[in-house]
């Protein structure tokens, strides 16, 4: 009879069927000829600390607890056969009377109330192990989460303590109004897309059971372009700016992507080895897209104002970065200080030069696929968006002039 069973080096073997059940029954097979039953419990993770890594982990957390019922492991007699049965049965029973138990305690959920699972410990334990390139919106995704539990009076219990249980669909309505007072155009959105992801890593490692973020989301018209754009007057008068202690590379490294349409990871990975200088071209792969779109590689056309933005390079130095940036943050401040000492009355992120610069050709007649494949786009659809902004803009100008009576 044992034989026909999945026996596991250890000797036991699970009975329950159910994949969903917490805990399964299993058994273990004695040398006496009897298997004894037990109940395998799985709580998903607890934070513990690896000194090899020096710092905590998440680590699986599960409990065995012994029925003291035992099966006969071949039985002969019909007594036998009847005593497996009941015996059977009656820790069936108790299985699913203790799994019960156990959604009573935690509420739809895995873990028990009395876990010490900081769900804010268990975010940052995640971006410390993330190896993308959006690792900056993760932060800023935990950060904004942080703030949210701080600045919402009927949360700011859970500042700084909140277990994954205690995450639900009405908080997350709330958490989504608040990203939206708190960010422009897609940036509500992009922050919660990169909050999600942690909860659907914590589903898949069943650290929560019930997505609480189910028929919750941010919606915008991405076909508006919202971020402010400057024009090519405003370009120049950003160029002919200087303020004290300015870092060069930043003012070059801007530069080079309101003229080229760059997105900041780009330009700040750009190394000389991305140059083709005999054919005067730039060729590159885009961070947010290599890996998953057939669109992910662009070439641009440089003209001599952005050759001399790149400068020449030594043979030997091929894999040198043309444009030593420091951080984006610091990046971010610098931009902030020079567009206000250029007296342009704009809110002008990095990005903004990516979208300057698709407006900007548009206006000067290029068509939407030309600006598409520069961008780096798969299709349109996400360059239609600047299609409006140059009508809009024409709209302006027009209703910019004198009126006048006939």
């Amino acid at each position: 009879m044992a034989a026909k069973k999945d026996v596991r080096s250890d000797k036991t073997y699970i009975i329950s069927t159910d994949d969903t059940d917490n805990p399964k029954l299993g058994a273990k097979i004695l040398s006496d000829g009897r298997e004894s039953l037990f109940l395998d419990y799985y709580f998903g993770y607890k934070m513990v600390y690896d000194e090899a890594k020096d710092r905590e982990v998440a680590k699986k957390d599960r409990k065995r607890e012994t029925l003291k019922l035992y099966l006969w492991q071949a039985p002969r007699t019909p007594i036998e056969r009847q005593h497996n049965k009941e015996v059977l049965d009656l820790a069936k029973k108790i299985r699913f009377e203790k799994g019960q138990e156990l959604l009573d305690i935690t509420e739809g959920y895995r873990l028990k109330k009395d876990r010490k699972i900081n769900f804010l410990d268990y975010f940052q334990n995640y971006n410390d192990n993330y190896t993308k390139k959006d690792i900056r919106m993760m932060q800023i995704a935990l950060q904004r989460f942080k703030d949210f539990l701080s600045d919402t009076p009927e949360y700011r219990k859970f500042a700084q303590s909140i277990k994954p249980e205690q995450l639900n669909k009405d908080m997350m309505i709330t958490f989504t109004e608040y990203l939206k007072s708190r960010s422009i155009g897609e940036g509500a959105k992009s922050i919660y897309q990169r909050f999600k992801k942690v909860i659907k890593y914590a589903i898949e490692h069943d650290i929560i059971i019930k997505n609480p973020c189910l028929g919750v989301s941010i919606k915008v018209d991405e076909q508006a372009l919202k971020k402010d754009v400057l024009s090519i007057d405003e370009i120049q008068t950003l160029i002919n700016t200087h303020y004290d202690n300015e870092n060069p590379n930043i003012r070059h490294a801007f530069i080079f992507c309101l003229y080229t349409g760059l997105r900041f990871c780009d330009v700040a990975d750009l190394t000389y080895k991305n140059i083709d200088y005999s054919n005067r071209l730039l060729k590159f792969e885009q961070n947010k897209t290599k890996g998953h779109s057939g669109a992910s590689s662009v070439i641009i056309p440089l003209n001599d104002g952005l050759l001399s933005l790149i400068g020449v390079a030594s043979t030997k130095y091929k894999e040198e970065s043309i444009f030593k940036l420091p951080t984006y943050e610091s990046c971010c401040k610098s931009l902030k200080r020079w567009v206000k000492r250029a007296n342009i009355d704009k809110h002008i992120s990095w990005h903004c030069a990516r979208h300057s610069f698709a407006v900007n050709i548009l206006n000067n007649g290029a068509n939407i696929k030309t600006v598409a494949s520069l961008l780096g786009h798969s299709g349109l659809k996400h360059t239609e968006k600047y299609t409006r902004a140059v009508d809009k803009l024409k709209e302006e100008a027009i209703n910019s002039l004198p009126e006048f009576k006939i």
